[in-house]
């Protein structure tokens, strides 16, 4: 969804789309897409609505939850082109730990050049953080929830694990 590389942390034309975990490119992505309150039960909802998740874990788009969705490049729904997939949570941390800094200065410096691309909130569909902060999905489960890599302008970056109705970046590595 970006239409350039980064050339800063805040190029705001490198943020590109927020996607919910386990979605494929239907709309949803889309910082401005629209939004519903009803919960998908299929791995495709058919529409390009953000799905607002319920106030209560697990924080998902859909029930019930499909623990199979964006694994490898044959993963159902995966939004990486051919030969693409969605990096696992140790290759995101291995990435993280390679950084000259492990905060935004880094994530932008490394080959990846990830931008502060914010978030989307589950909760009600609003953008947050955009140009303090980055999350960028892995394509590992945890428990409920899925991880992902979170950086910042001003403090260290981690991985982190929260519900898959969250609109976050995607990175795709080459298989």
């Amino acid at each position: 969804g970006a239409s350039q590389v980064a050339t800063s942390s805040t190029d705001v034309n490198s943020y590109g789309d927020l996607y919910q975990w386990g979605r494929f490119a239907d709309g949803h992505q889309c910082r401005t897409s629209p939004t519903t309150a009803n919960l998908s039960s299929t791995d495709q909802p058919g529409h390009g609505d953000f799905i607002l998740a319920p106030n209560i874990l697990p924080y998902d788009w859909r029930s019930p939850q499909n623990l199979n969705l964006w694994q490898g490049v044959n993963g159902i729904n995966n939004p990486c082109p051919s030969g693409y997939r969605l990096p696992t949570n140790s290759e995101l941390d291995a990435e993280r730990i390679s950084w000259s800094s492990n905060d935004a200065a880094g994530a932008f410096a490394s080959p990846l050049k990830l931008p502060m691309a914010g978030y989307r909130f589950y909760s009600n569909g609003s953008l947050s953080s955009v140009g303090t902060s980055g999350a960028y999905w892995s394509s590992t489960i945890v428990s409920l929830y899925a991880s992902f890599l979170y950086f910042f302008s001003s403090s260290p970056a981690y991985m982190n694990d929260d519900g898959r109705a969250l609109g976050g970046s995607v990175r795709c590595l080459k298989d």
